[in-house]
């Protein structure tokens, strides 16, 4: 499917998500409390059959924490950037998409432990890299008083 069809696809099954052609892959914006039901769509429909996540990365878009998800086709051959923004930086919670991409476990506890995003229903969501006493260094607000972690 090509970024136009898919365009359309994202249009008729998520009209309320943001949907722009970016350089390489169509983006798609989407609200936090729909991205387990879309994600699951994506993975499921013959006519995505996202199978494979590339990659998980938590970001710290300054007012807001977010999650962006690479999301491929081995057989269909496309793919799909998935982005969500969470609003509370206090208190940044998503759906884990452990049950549908196994593979996300690991990324989604990376960006626990670096941002401090909670995803519910992950199966095993503890620090991977570092103990309670840092905080989550990948922040923008992060405090470094021993200069460990340079800018």
């Amino acid at each position: 499917m090509d970024k136009v069809r898919l365009a359309e696809f994202f249009a008729a099954i998520s009209p309320d998500s943001r949907v722009v052609e970016g350089k390489q892959y169509l983006e798609v914006t989407v609200e936090p409390e729909k991205l387990h039901s879309l994600a699951s769509e994506l993975k499921n429909n013959p006519e995505t059959k996202f199978d494979f996540l590339l990659c998980l990365t938590g970001m710290d878009w300054g007012a807001d924490l977010g999650v962006i998800y690479h999301l491929r086709s081995t057989s269909l051959k496309h793919h799909v950037v998935l982005k969500v923004r969470l609003n509370n930086r206090e208190n940044a919670h998503i759906d884990s998409l452990c049950d549908i991409w196994p593979g996300a476990e690991f990324h989604e506890r990376e960006a626990y432990d670096l941002l401090g995003i909670i995803f519910d229903g992950h199966p095993d969501l503890r620090r991977l890299f570092l103990d309670s006493t840092w905080g989550f260094p990948l922040r923008k607000d992060f405090k470094d008083d021993k200069n460990i972690v340079s800018r």
